[in-house]
């Protein structure tokens, strides 16, 4: 560990285990939580929840009740799924914050970004849950309590931008000033990508028709697309830097 390092925050310094006991056990079985989490998401707001792709915010009641009504018994399962996984998500940016803690540009970021996405899940995640399950819950709501609970839900889950995009400028700067290598510089171009999709995509509280709706091609599915490339390229660049972190050592308090 260099005195560089020690002054800025940033680094790793010994564990008291000695170096033949030093493993990496405990790093992989985090890591592997990340994509597994990510891959159960994918399954149960696609296929269960139907949240991704959006039903269309451009309806009236009918098309809300018969929404609700024709994928009641997916939803529930996929509430029940979640509610048990969520937590992951906790996991998966906790091992991220790790890593930041390793970089000489100090914790400071490494905390903020944990904050920000943990304030994030509850608008991005567990609402449009709660949302979906309060609306099949009970069969004979009126449908003006439907489609609020269909309005609220999506756009909670595709319109809480502030804590995401924070997290990501946080997580950007964090590796531009870093000077030990934790993360490529090319992630945080990418990332800055993101903060522009949460830009975007404050229109989707303006329009509900066209490219800047909920659904649309800009609003959202450009937003999904970087998404997708990005956090595909954050495990890899976070299982890169869990590969180079030396065994029986930590980030600097």
């Amino acid at each position: 560990m260099s005195v560089a390092a020690a002054i800025t925050g940033g680094g790793d310094r010994p564990l008291d285990d000695s170096p033949a006991q030093a493993s990496k056990r405990p790093l992989w079985i985090v890591f592997w939580i990340f994509p597994g989490f990510f891959g159960l998401f994918g399954v149960i707001f696609v296929l269960l929840l139907r949240v991704i792709p959006p039903p269309r915010p451009d309806v009236g009641y009918g098309y809300m009740t018969h929404f609700f009504e024709t994928h009641h018994t997916t939803i529930r399962i996929g509430l029940g799924l979640l509610f048990l996984v969520f937590g992951g998500h906790a996991i998966a940016n906790g091992f991220v914050t790790y890593h930041m803690k390793r970089m000489s540009s100090g914790p400071t970021f490494a905390y903020v970004y944990m904050g920000a996405l943990a304030i994030g899940a509850i608008p991005g995640m567990l609402l449009v849950a709660f949302c979906f399950g309060a609306a099949t819950l009970r069969a004979d709501r009126e449908p003006r309590i439907i489609g609020l609970l269909y309005d609220l839900g999506m756009l909670s889950f595709n319109g809480s931008l502030g804590c995401f995009a924070t997290a990501y400028l946080a997580f950007a700067v964090a590796i531009l000033v870093d000077k030990n290598g934790i993360f490529p510089k090319w992630l945080a171009y990418l990332t800055i990508w993101q903060i522009v999709t949460e830009v975007i995509a404050t229109q989707m509280w303006q329009q509900t028709s066209g490219a800047f709706a909920w659904n649309g091609s800009i609003a959202f599915w450009l937003a999904v697309i970087v998404f997708g490339v990005w956090l595909n390229c954050q495990i890899l660049a976070v299982k890169k830097a869990t590969d180079e972190h030396v065994a029986g050592t930590r980030p600097l308090d």
